[in-house]
This record gives C-alpha cells, structure tokens and sequence, in this order.
C-alpha cells in the first residue's frame, strides 16, 4: 500500500519553472514504478512521464520532451517533476501515481496509487 501526495504547484508566467513533488508512505517505495499525468478540463488524464524503481530509466511524454525531467530519491521517498519553459498548454491538474511492478509504464491502467493532484496555472 503506498500513499501519494503532491505539491509544488502553483501560477506561474510562461517561461517560467515549478518543481513538483510526490511523496509517500510506505516501505517499499523503492521498488514501485512511479509515473506523472495530467488533466486538464475538459481533457482526459495525459501521461507525462515515468520512471522504473530506480530512476535509471525515464520516459516523457512528447508534449513535454526536452522540458520536463522527471526524477526520485528513494531515501526521501519522493518523486520530482522538474519544469520548465512552461506554456499555457500545461496548465493542468497534475497526479502521480505508483504500480507495483518496478518498471516503465505509459498506461494509466497500470498505476494502482494515485495522489490527490496539484493544479498548475502557466499564464499568458
């Protein structure tokens, strides 16, 4: 069983930069794939990034390559998203998730735990 919850986000002006973070409870969260996703109203939940148990390997999703570095430290428990160059495009609710196998997923499907989201606002 693994408890997620996010922050970081916030409002910010386009260009600029957030760090979000997911912590969580629980033992073995070293172990747990972790990924990032987004929903913007309207929109369905958009896969952002992954990584495997750890952080070796990552995949971001195309809106966000070369933007977004997506990250883990296991003995804080924690997951990071790094943005940057922000657009108005990614404002969005912002969820982490985690699945029990330790590998890279892109599928919604495959994340059993989930945060709570943070909303993130890029303006014009």
């Amino acid at each position: 069983q693994v408890h997620l919850i996010e922050s970081g986000g916030g409002l910010v002006q386009t260009g600029g930069s957030l760090r979000l973070s997911c912590a969580a409870s629980g033992r073995t969260f070293g172990t747990y794939g972790l990924g990032w996703f987004r929903q913007a109203p309207g929109k369905d939940r958009e896969f952002v990034g992954t990584l495997n148990w750890a952080g070796t390997g990552t995949l971001t999703g195309d809106s966000v390559k070369g933007r977004f570095t997506i990250s883990r430290d296991n003995t804080r428990s924690t997951m990071y998203l790094q943005m940057n160059s922000l657009k108005p495009a990614d404002t969005a609710v912002y969820y982490c998730a985690a699945r029990v196998k330790t590998g890279l997923s892109t599928t919604r499907a495959d994340y059993a735990y989930w945060g709570q989201g943070t909303q993130v606002t890029v303006s014009s």
